[in-house]
């Protein structure tokens, strides 16, 4: 049985960051899903999380809390992220893949689990230009008025960043290191051990830093429509990523959209429009795209209803402030009695940051990597009553906490990558957060 939503419009809107600005540094757990600064669709969530705080290294304590989608449900879904009809937000690191895959991983710093209860939030629908307070109840309502009211606009605990660009950033893998890991895994695809490999690296720095600070800059630099400043118990994730990893709607219609083939802004409109062409036509980036596809319609077909399984707007190019990319849908109808959680226990890791065939990739780059990707390559999002959820994925990102900063970064290694490019597309997508960070 789900639990019933109250919706109340407000009178007016009021940006998300504004608000945000309002809870930060007052609670410990502080959601904000983002559509982005910019945003013209989709919708952006605001809550403090005030239940259970849901940590584990497998799915089972979320497991007995999310439900079965309502299939006889007439509510229309948006595209974007939302409609969340509260339930859980929170993230699912890379190495919860040692329960849903037979492949023993690394031991990450936090747990790969880290959810929380969200009773009220505040709904900001970027259409509409609408803010809709949701809560379960008016006790649940009060309580987040009562907390926007009383806070100061002023944030607490402002860290001055000003001396970051002298602090020491530390990769896993020098750039050495790391072409010669290129060399390493095209040597196993040449082998046939594999016919992709997602090979990712991570910087780190000490130090302590301001979270929102930080994702201020990300999102001025780098915004996307799967945005994220969620701070759960010490530990921040700041996201713009570019990448779906999986909706459930109200009725069981999973789709998941990954992304394989990079390719950097042009300088002028024609080099961009070049550029743009080069990544839709070249041969190598359509392969490791639809290898990814295959991957995932193999694995949506464990928990999807027999015929429903498709992939559909293959190979589009969707064009971000710093990159194009090549990015295909791949859905199906989920079998009666499934939920989310099944989906995800048949999909996770996405194959788009794995490889493919996903176990021998796994294993191959459990043995390269030498170390665990934590939050990076998971997913975040939420989880809704009504058995919704809404997961992105976790690159493009940072994660900040009593350490310092890490930032994971990537990409798809083919027969025929190059190690400087591989090496220089790599850094490309780590530079957004290492100069939200002001490092760079």
């Amino acid at each position: 049985m789900t639990t019933h939503t109250f919706r109340h419009q407000l009178e007016s809107w009021t940006d998300p960051a504004a608000v945000h600005a309002k809870l930060w540094g007052h609670h410990d757990h502080v959601l904000w899903l983002d559509a982005g600064p910019d945003a013209v669709d989709g919708y952006s969530y605001l809550a403090v999380g005030v239940g259970e705080l849901i940590t584990g290294r497998d799915l089972t304590a979320l497991r007995s809390r999310i439900p079965s989608p309502a299939r006889n449900s007439a509510t229309k879904l948006s595209q974007s992220a939302g409609p969340f009809t509260l339930g859980y937000i929170g993230w699912l690191g890379y190495e919860l893949g040692a329960s849903t895959t037979p492949v023993k991983l690394a031991d990450p710093a936090h747990e790969s689990v880290r959810f929380i209860e969200v009773r009220a939030a505040l709904e900001f629908n970027h259409g509409t230009r609408t803010v809709t307070l949701l809560s379960h109840s008016d006790l649940d309502a009060q309580a987040l008025r009562d907390a926007l009211a009383a806070l100061a606009t002023q944030r607490l605990n402002t860290k001055d960043l000003a001396s970051a660009s002298d602090r020491m950033v530390t990769s896993r893998h020098s750039d050495e290191q790391y072409m010669l890991m290129v060399n390493e895994c095209k040597a196993a695809i040449y082998r046939g051990d594999a016919y992709q490999l997602c090979l990712t690296n991570e910087y780190t720095v000490a130090g302590t830093w301001d979270a929102q600070d930080v994702y201020t800059r990300l999102r001025a630099d780098n915004p996307s429509h799967h945005g994220a400043l969620l701070s759960l118990g010490g530990v921040h994730l700041l996201s713009s990523s570019p990448e779906v990893f999986m909706r459930v709607d109200n009725r069981g219609r999973v789709s998941t959209m990954p992304i394989k083939g990079t390719r950097a802004r042009g300088m002028t409109p024609d080099e961009d429009k070049r550029l743009a062409e080069e990544l839709r036509d070249s041969a190598k980036e359509q392969a490791e795209n639809l290898m990814i596809v295959d991957l995932m319609r193999n694995d949506l077909s464990r928990v999807g209803q027999l015929g429903t399984v498709t992939a559909e707007n293959l190979l589009d190019v969707h064009t971000l402030p710093h990159v194009h990319q090549l990015v295909s849908t791949v859905s199906a109808q989920l079998r009666e009695g499934m939920t989310a959680i099944d989906a995800i226990e048949a999909t996770f890791p996405a194959g788009s940051m794995t490889g493919a065939p996903k176990i021998a990739a796994m294993k191959i780059l459990s043995v390269l990597e030498n170390g665990p990707r934590g939050v990076y390559s998971g997913a975040f999002g939420w989880f809704g009553n009504d058995g919704a959820c809404e997961l992105a994925m976790v690159i493009r990102s940072i994660v900040i906490d009593e350490s310092g900063a890490s930032i994971g970064t990537g990409g798809g290694i083919t027969s025929d990558s190059d190690p400087v490019a591989e090496l220089e597309e790599m850094k490309l997508k780590a530079a957004p957060a290492l100069r939200a960070l002001g490092l760079v």
